[in-house]
């Protein structure tokens, strides 16, 4: 028995508990009602498709910028926010995921092509967990049940809230998390 299953068996004898993504937390969406002005000189920083695309963790060295007023009401990305692509070309390119994994002290924006969700409780999960938990296989097989389009596809968030996640102890979170950035070091070396 490895020191996962030891973990698990002592720390949730009955199996790890799944739940619905809307049980646990909330959508929210990214920047609304801009133009191209308000990109060309902007005074916040925002995460844009191809950052989320391409990193299983949220690239914080951002120099995208959008102008936001002083009293525009916009979601802000929070340390552990998971963020997807809602829509592109190709279904399989839908509700790829990436994960806020720094704390930051200025606010944050999302591009308006991606979505993001928040925990409600913010202790259930480690952020370096879900960047591989979202991006696993397991769970990709069931975002992409969630796709519909025919030129242009996107994911539902009605279909997306339905989807089921495990919720492991904390303990056997940093394990997995261990495990997997040392396999990712590895990886990268090779």
């Amino acid at each position: 028995m490895n020191r996962i299953e030891k973990l698990i068996s002592e720390l949730c004898p009955d199996g790890v508990e799944y739940k619905k993504l809307g049980e646990i937390g909330f959508f929210y969406n990214g920047l609304s009602s801009k133009s191209k002005e308000d990109f060309k000189d902007g005074n916040a920083k925002f995460i844009t498709y191809l950052n989320v695309y391409s990193n299983i963790a949220i690239k914080t060295d951002i120099n995208s910028y959008v102008r936001i007023d002083e009293n525009e009401n916009q979601n802000c990305v929070k340390y552990g926010d998971v963020l997807f692509t809602g829509s592109s070309e190709t279904p399989d390119e839908c509700g790829i995921s990436s994960v806020l994994t720094e704390k930051i002290d200025y606010p944050l924006y999302l591009n308006s092509f991606c979505f993001g969700f928040r925990f409600y409780d913010s202790n259930l999960f480690l952020p370096d967990f879900t960047k591989y938990l979202f991006r696993s296989e397991i769970f990709r097989k069931q975002v992409a049940k969630t796709v519909n389009g025919v030129t242009r596809y996107s994911v539902s968030k009605k279909l997306f809230a339905s989807l089921l996640i495990p919720i492991p102890p904390l303990p056997v979170q940093e394990e997995i998390v261990k495990i997997l950035d040392k396999f990712t070091e590895l990886e990268a070396e090779l």
